[in-house]
């Protein structure tokens, strides 16, 4: 038998579908799409930075089989280096803040990384996630992905996610909109987009609390304007993948905003995704309102809501925390054709 066309898990990241919001794009009149980024084998748009981090490792000599990586992670990176790391001959240790979700935890765990769940702390704080990933690496001399100022991240998806894009759209896309956790995804995809055609329009829709609406609409990091219940956007500095990148237009979006967004989704699209996803979408539908009908719109859907059946699946904690799941869409999109 010829193997040569049969590959793991490593050789699978990417290329995923681009999927027609129906109902939104009916609304808005423009064609919203999102980039089904669950499908990836470890359930996340991360693979792709998780996959290029440790490629461009490799290629540098810093890695070889058995060796371990240790990252500092909200989740989905961590998973996966996990899932693309145990396919490449690497062992992971993951250290997360413990305000993520305990699905996070527990997969990870069940993946076979080494978990350390610390409190959660500024980037400024020495004992950071990120800090603590650092000085780890530094002790033992271990591998230390460093998604945030690794540039690796941001190459990636200027090899594959823009591409795709331009590839799946013919060309057509009108509009690129991304939140930032690392910056890769937005940083990465918009390079490559503005390259082909400068007039595609990129946007960033920021949850409240985090830092990049303030920066690329006033030039200051700001974040005491509230706060987000979001996992693995919202960030508090310029990091190195956005070092160089501006944006066309960012809006502030509210939980409630992206958690309609959600619902929606699920009940009548079939799609089952976390909340950075419906920040994502609601940022696409603000581009599409405030540009008008007939443009190609297109966002990441980045990772399934499985990772956070407790929190924002689960009736009580919504309850709990003032959210509702039962505001229609349209209700939302009239609100922004006010704004």
């Amino acid at each position: 038998m010829n193997t040569s066309h049969y590959h793991g898990v490593d050789h699978h990241v990417g290329n995923t579908p681009l999927i027609r919001l129906r109902r939104l794009s009916e609304l808005t009149g423009c064609e919203i799409l999102g980039k089904a980024e669950f499908m990836n084998p470890g359930g996340s748009v991360k693979d792709r930075a998780a996959l290029g981090i440790i490629l461009d490792a490799e290629a540098r000599g810093f890695l070889k089989s058995g060796d371990t990586i240790v990252e500092g992670t909200a989740g989905n990176t961590g998973i996966g280096l996990t899932v693309i790391g145990h396919a490449r001959g690497y062992h992971s240790v993951i250290i997360i803040p413990e305000t993520q979700s305990r699905e996070k935890h527990d997969l990870l765990r069940i993946l076979g990384a080494e978990v350390l769940i610390v409190p959660e702390q500024p980037y400024s704080n020495p004992h950071n996630y990120n800090h603590v990933a650092r000085r780890m690496a530094e002790e033992k001399g271990w591998f230390w992905a460093n998604q945030f100022d690794n540039t690796a991240n941001r190459l990636a998806h200027y090899r594959t996610t823009g591409p795709e894009i331009w590839e799946q759209t013919n060309g057509e896309v009108s509009a690129f909109v991304s939140a930032v956790g690392t910056g890769g995804t937005l940083a990465g995809t918009a390079l490559y987009l503005k390259e082909r055609n400068p007039h595609i329009v990129v946007g960033c829709p920021d949850p409240y609390g985090a830092a990049m609406w303030s920066w690329f609409t006033k030039g200051n990091t700001d974040t005491n304007d509230g706060d987000s219940f979001a996992e693995g956007i919202g960030q508090g500095r310029v990091t190195k993948n956005l070092e160089g990148i501006a944006v066309d237009v960012a809006w502030r979006i509210p939980d409630q905003d992206a958690l309609i967004i959600l619902y929606q989704l699920l009940r009548e699209e079939g799609l089952f995704l976390g909340l950075s996803s419906g920040i994502n979408v609601a940022g696409a539908v603000r581009m599409a309102l405030e540009h008008g009908p007939g443009h190609t719109i297109t966002t990441i859907l980045c990772d399934s809501g499985a990772n956070y059946k407790s929190k924002l699946f689960n009736s009580e904690w919504l309850e709990a925390h003032g959210l509702r799941a039962d505001v229609p869409v349209e209700t939302l999109l009239e609100s922004y054709r006010k704004r």
